[in-house]
């Protein structure tokens, strides 16, 4: 009998695993897309039917032009106003462009250091004044004396606006001081009254706006409804309507579309255990959906963050989220439902609750537990943008059509529906044996009035030093 050799190794005992394999099913997953979110804005969003592809917003009348941001241009020579932003100061609003060209020609950029003083409380108002960038506060005398804080202007707000408007020489009701180191833009009045001088068209201009300035409104600036109250016996009662907005903001549905391409060989021979075409057309719609979610936050022509009201815009009190700054959000508007931040925003926003000591709300919704702030959720949106430099923005909003709120707009029904507002059209097959697939998702958003949407700018995320 011949044995085998004790350094010689035998062949394998049995069927090795990485053979039986082949024989064996393999159990498999769905396609998995890491780019899905929690798309809290479409799902919180009330979604209003648009029929025939628009919505028109009607308000009442508005006869006092709102102050709005400026813009300015950074260049080789230095920083300049844009001339047509200048229109967000009231008293300009309207003016041939010309003319601003001129005035914006005439203001004079100057650095800041920290602790400088802009403006002095009680003092004539000399110039008007920009910040182009960095982060200026506005100081008030306290009741009984001492000093208050106000707030801030940091960049694109501006002060002084009264030399423009006012007849008489008006003051300085509070005193502006740099917080940081800051560019500031100027416009002096000796400037202004050469270019007036200089210009019938600008004199009449503001002529005009102090006419209509005396005007009856309400403090938002809408035509007076009059009213009267607190009298007896049988006085003349006032007459009165409301006046209604003749150009009413009208929006249309916009849309993300894409082109699904799929090889019919695919569809007829690897469509088990999963149907690929149906796959396909998942992953397709996820990728509109955030598409979707990130137009309604961005885009320049109707996302929130751009049609946000320039009146509705605060800036921190000190960089960081702060529960002071959540706090002013939230006094803007009656019935805020919900806040929209980045997660580094939440972050910061919670390391500045541990900081003083405070907890915010623990809330549960459905099978969620999220953290909220004096009773309004807190929801994370990582579309909205962080800056290169480090900053971000919280969205504060009321939502609903009966609330005057912020909605979304969609029209259901479509030929080929797939999901609401959502459609798929065949297209038919190439010469190259491509079956193409129109996918198309049709929405847009609508702010009903101003104060709906409040927006938080310019927030510090990063983690300060220890």
């Amino acid at each position: 009998m011949t044995s085998v050799p004790r350094d010689v190794s035998p062949g394998p005992l049995s069927l090795p695993t990485d053979t039986a394999r082949l024989l064996a099913t393999t159990t498999k997953t769905r396609p998995q897309m890491q780019a899905v979110s929690s798309r809290w804005l479409l799902r919180k969003l009330p979604w209003v039917e648009a029929s025939g592809g628009s919505y028109r917003v009607n308000r009442r009348r508005v006869t006092t032009a709102r102050p709005r941001l400026l813009a300015f241009r950074w260049g080789a020579s230095g920083v300049r106003v844009a001339p047509d932003s200048l229109a967000g100061f009231p008293a300009l609003h309207g003016l041939d462009a010309a003319v601003l060209t001129e005035l914006a020609g005439r203001f004079t950029a100057r650095d800041v250091e920290p602790g400088d003083v802009l403006a002095a409380e009680g003092a004539p108002v000399t110039e008007v004044l920009a910040v182009a960038r960095g982060r200026v506060e506005r100081i008030g005398t306290a009741r009984y004396g001492g000093t208050a804080m106000l707030g801030v202007l940091t960049d694109g707000r501006h002060a002084g606006g009264d030399l423009l408007a006012a007849d008489a020489e008006p003051v300085w009701r509070e005193t502006l001081r740099a917080a940081t180191p800051a560019t500031v833009l100027a416009l002096p009045r000796e400037a202004l009254a050469e270019l007036a001088d200089a210009s019938p068209e600008l004199r009449a201009h503001l002529a005009a706006h102090r006419t209509a300035a005396s005007e009856p409104a309400n403090r938002r600036g809408e035509a007076e409804i009059r009213l009267a109250s607190g009298h007896d016996g049988e006085p003349d009662l006032p007459d009165t309507f409301a006046d209604y907005d003749t150009e009413p903001l009208e929006i249309e549905l916009a849309v993300a579309q894409t082109v699904l391409n799929l090889h019919t060989r695919v569809g007829d021979l690897y469509n088990g255990p999963m149907d690929q075409a149906e796959e396909q057309l998942r992953l397709v719609v996820e990728a509109l959906r955030e598409r979707q979610e990130w137009e309604l936050v961005n885009n320049p022509e109707f996302g929130l963050l751009h049609q946000a009201d320039d009146a509705q815009r605060i800036a921190s009190w000190s960089g960081p989220p702060t529960p002071d700054d959540m706090d002013d959000l939230l006094a803007m508007r009656r019935g805020t439902r919900l806040f929209l931040a980045h997660p580094k925003a939440i972050a910061a926003f919670f390391r500045e609750c541990t900081r003083r000591g405070v907890y915010p709300d623990q809330i549960v919704e459905g099978d969620k537990r999220l953290l909220g702030w004096r009773g309004v959720p807190i929801y994370p949106c990582g579309k909205i943008p962080v800056t290169s430099d480090h900053t971000s923005s919280i969205l504060a909003m009321r939502i609903g059509e009966d609330d005057s709120g912020v909605v979304g707009l969609h029209q259901t029904g479509l030929p080929g529906e797939y999901a609401p507002s959502l459609n798929v059209r065949f297209m038919g097959i190439t010469e190259e044996a491509i079956a193409r697939y129109l996918v198309s998702a049709y929405f847009n958003a609508a702010i009903l009035v101003p104060d709906a949407l409040g927006v938080l700018e310019g927030v510090e995320i990063a983690a300060p030093r220890t």
